[in-house]
């Protein structure tokens, strides 16, 4: 096995490489993405198997070892989101540079940083001990960012193999600040869809033929204001059925968050919060489902005007669930209400796109952890929680996060297994938008965490 790597110049290097999952033109960049985090693998002692897929290949790299040893897979993806708009970034999104203490480039921290933070833990860890006893298989994909179109089909073939394993371990997910860890306990699940309206068969000239139709754009407005109640509730007959309780514990940890109101209200630079009546806008990103409109179009877009009645409009709409809603129930609840209301005057379609269940897992040591916990996930929480209180000098949170990883509850129905999940983006890293960054603090740390924990799951403390 080769020496250790510095752990940012080989991040550079996998940034370098433009994984856009989503855009054709970038096959090369993603095939690129894919060699390059196999030959570093390779290059600390992994045997490393190339997964093809009917899109982005897989990478899955194996430590083996005795049957009794503890057995940990660390999940991670190699692809990225589009950098559009790129006039607004201030350097190449694919060309990193460091500056004020954090990386810039498109995937820094949404996913290659943190991946690397773990690889680059697991290589340190056998470097200074080359027989200890953990198997490791490093499952990484290139999908993540499109919706993880062949992961379950994946999971499927490899179940056998994997379901042996004791835990995933991964880091996809945020922290508030650089001094106060969060391990992750829950993640919203998914439904999203398209409505497209219907009016007329063509653009139609707003003079000769205003006033005996109804305007596509009217009718999607309309029908999607209907959707929420003036107080910020969805207004979707059942949409709120199925959502638990908060457990007591939870809300107390929440309260150990330590960022303010204003805090929050003045980093997202709205006038005020629009939140449902009695929950704090903490509370309500972590334990709410929401109904949101991502875009709307429809008509003439560009510099001046063109006096037309379109043709048609449309929306695109994502639904964010909490733990015990399915997406297949929100999704037959959203479509009924819009059947109910659309005007009969206009045609419509509703497309179907991918969605996602919710997950939750409880830390030990709660009220309701569940009796037929795994010892080894419990472990592993434990093993987290006096690595991080260690290293960043504070013990971490336990929080559910507002965003979705629809692959966690795939892997938890196919093989099983809960995750334990570390975050280590920050809000200041704009994910998935201009300018993204990696705080190199926080990587730095990250990597003495990892490697701690590791230590501890192999060594049974």
């Amino acid at each position: 096995m080769e020496g250790m790597f510095d752990p940012v110049e080989k991040l550079k290097e996998f940034i370098r490489h433009p994984s856009v999952s989503t855009d054709p033109r970038f096959k090369d960049g993603m095939r690129g993405a894919q060699e390059f985090v196999s030959g570093l693998l390779s290059s600390i002692g992994f045997a490393v198997e190339v997964v093809k897929t009917d899109l982005h290949p897989i990478v899955l790299a194996r430590r083996g070892g005795s049957p009794e040893w503890p057995h940990v897979i660390i999940y991670g993806h190699y692809d990225v989101q589009p950098v559009d708009p790129v006039n607004l970034w201030k350097s190449s999104p694919f060309e990193p540079e460091e500056r004020d203490g954090r990386l810039y480039g498109r995937g820094s921290a949404d996913n290659k940083g943190p991946l690397m933070v773990h690889i680059a833990a697991v290589a340190r860890l056998l470097e200074k001990d080359p027989g200890l006893p953990l198997r490791i298989t490093f499952m990484i994909e290139g999908e993540e960012e499109m919706g993880s179109p062949s992961f379950p089909s994946f999971l499927d073939r490899y179940r056998e193999e994997l379901s042996k394993a004791d835990l995933v371990y991964l880091s996809d997910t945020g922290i508030p600040s650089e001094d106060q860890m969060v391990v992750t306990c829950g993640l919203r699940g998914l439904m999203l869809f398209e409505l497209e309206v219907t009016a007329s068969k063509g653009d139609l000239h707003s003079g000769l033929h205003g006033g005996v139709l109804r305007n596509p754009i009217q009718a999607v407005a309309e029908l999607i204001a209907s959707l929420h109640t003036p107080d910020g509730r969805v207004n979707v007959p059942g949409f709120y059925d199925d959502v638990l309780e908060v457990e007591p514990w939870e809300r107390a940890e929440l309260k150990r968050l330590g960022t303010s109101e204003e805090q929050y209200r003045q980093f997202l630079g709205v006038p005020a919060f629009h939140t449902p009546p009695g929950y704090s806008p903490f509370e309500a990103i972590r334990f709410l489902p929401t109904l949101e409109f991502n875009g709307i179009s429809g008509g003439y877009q560009g510099e001046g005007t063109k006096t037309v009645i379109p043709s048609k409009a449309s929306v695109k709409v994502s639904c964010r669930l909490v733990p015990n809603q399915k997406p297949e129930r929100i999704r037959e609840l959203v479509y009924k209400a819009i059947e109910e209301r659309m005007p009969k005057d206009v045609s419509f379609r509703l497309i179907t796109q991918h969605g996602g269940i919710p997950y939750v897992v409880v830390p030990p040591d709660r009220s309701n952890t569940p009796a037929d916990q795994s010892p080894r996930l419990a472990q592993a929480f434990r093993a987290v929680d006096s690595a991080v209180t260690e290293v960043f000098g504070k013990a971490p949170l336990y929080l559910r996060e507002g965003g979705s990883v629809p692959i966690i509850a795939d892997i938890k129905r196919v093989l099983g297994l809960d995750s334990v999940m570390l975050g280590l983006f920050l809000p200041e890293d704009n994910l998935h938008a201009p300018n993204e960054s990696f705080n190199l603090r926080v990587m730095r740390r990250g990597i003495d965490s990892s490697e701690r924990i590791l230590a501890r799951l192999a060594r049974g403390k």
